[in-house]
């Protein structure tokens, strides 16, 4: 028989509320919190003109669900401005990143599984080309 859930319920006094170099990350539901198993989620804001570098998660998928604001959401060599209410799903060990290049601040929900797992939860590859230039080769003006 499995382990009592600790806690159902996240309410605002409960949440833990941590400042990272990338955002305010809001934690919402891992093992420690409420007992999931499967699932971990954080909510996070990015200040304007911040960002969530390229990054991946070897062990994990991920959904990123825009709540307020918005954000150009890359999945591998893809992007798209993401409003309140969209979302992304980045697959396990695909390269993403998060970036706010807007006036306003930008909250989304990180939803996440496994919530525990072996291995590295998240490698940078932020300096590694072709991530370190690619945001400025696909923004810039077509020249004709």
């Amino acid at each position: 028989m499995s382990e009592p859930i600790k806690n159902r319920f996240m309410q605002a006094a409960d949440v833990t509320k941590e400042q990272d170099p990338w955002a305010t990350v809001e934690w919402l539901s891992n093992k420690d919190l409420v007992g999931a198993e499967q699932l971990m989620m954080v909510r996070a804001t990015i200040a304007a003109g911040n960002a969530h570098p390229f990054h991946r998660h070897p062990t994990r998928e991920e959904i990123i669900y825009v709540v307020s604001g918005q954000a150009e959401q890359w999945v591998e060599n893809e992007y798209r401005i993401l409003k309140a209410g969209e979302m992304a799903l980045v697959p396990q060990n695909a390269i993403h990143g998060t970036f706010n290049p807007f006036d306003e601040d930008v909250t989304f929900l990180a939803i996440l599984s496994p919530s525990e797992a072996e291995g590295p939860n998240i490698v940078d590859v932020s300096t590694e080309e072709p991530w370190a230039s690619l945001r400025a080769k696909q923004n810039r003006p077509e020249t004709k």
